[in-house]
């Protein structure tokens, strides 16, 4: 982390790392360290700084910028030293139907809005009804794995119907990590969003 922290105040570049809140708790303290050196560094308008055992120059455009999650399992709580340095900026949950319906448009589907709002409306129910599991994902990544299978679908068979194609991306992403028990209502989920389509889970 120092020779990237080195780099950084070099080049005057800014970072962002992600899920930062992954990192173990006593490596988390020797980062807010280093970054409390950059931070004063900059205050004091110098040019170049001791950093790690080494003098370096100081461009005062660089930044450092993290992402948290701090509700999830196997997540780290900032230390005390480290929260000060940041500034918490909330962050609202995206639109997921107007992102699928975005990506389908630009991948060939014509009736893009509709398939978007299935895509969603299964992670939706998939959700509520299926049972929890730790491997169960339902947000943002399971979305665009969908929508990348759709896309892939798309390609090969450009003459079949959208919903189709559709249909056959969530099963696709989704039917191999379903347990046993929550397939049958999965397929139930399914044939009410798709009651026209002539393909059925496998």
């Amino acid at each position: 982390m120092a020779k990237l922290f080195k780099g950084l105040a070099s080049a005057g570049a800014w970072s962002c790392f992600d899920e930062f809140n992954r990192i173990e708790l006593e490596v988390l303290s020797v980062v807010a360290q280093q970054i409390l050196a950059i931070q004063t560094a900059k205050t004091t308008e110098v040019t170049t700084f001791e950093f790690d055992g080494s003098l370096i120059p100081l461009k005062e455009t660089c930044n450092v910028f993290i992402t948290m999650n701090p509700g999830y399992v196997g997540r780290a709580e900032l230390p005390d030293n480290l929260k000060a340095l940041f500034r918490s900026v909330a962050m609202m949950v995206p639109d997921y139907a107007m992102i699928a319906e975005i990506r389908l448009y630009s991948t060939g589907f014509l009736n893009a809005r509709a398939m978007a709002k299935k895509i969603v409306a299964t992670y939706r129910l998939c959700s509520e009804q299926l049972s929890s599991q730790s491997h169960y994902d339902y947000g943002m990544r399971a979305v665009i794995a969908v929508l990348t299978a759709a896309a892939q679908l798309k390609q090969e068979y450009p003459e079949e119907k959208e919903e189709v194609l559709t249909l056959r991306a969530i099963n696709d992403v989704n039917l191999p990590k379903f347990l046993a028990g929550d397939i049958q209502l999965f397929k139930w989920i399914i044939n009410d969003l798709f009651p026209e389509s002539s393909i059925t889970p496998k």
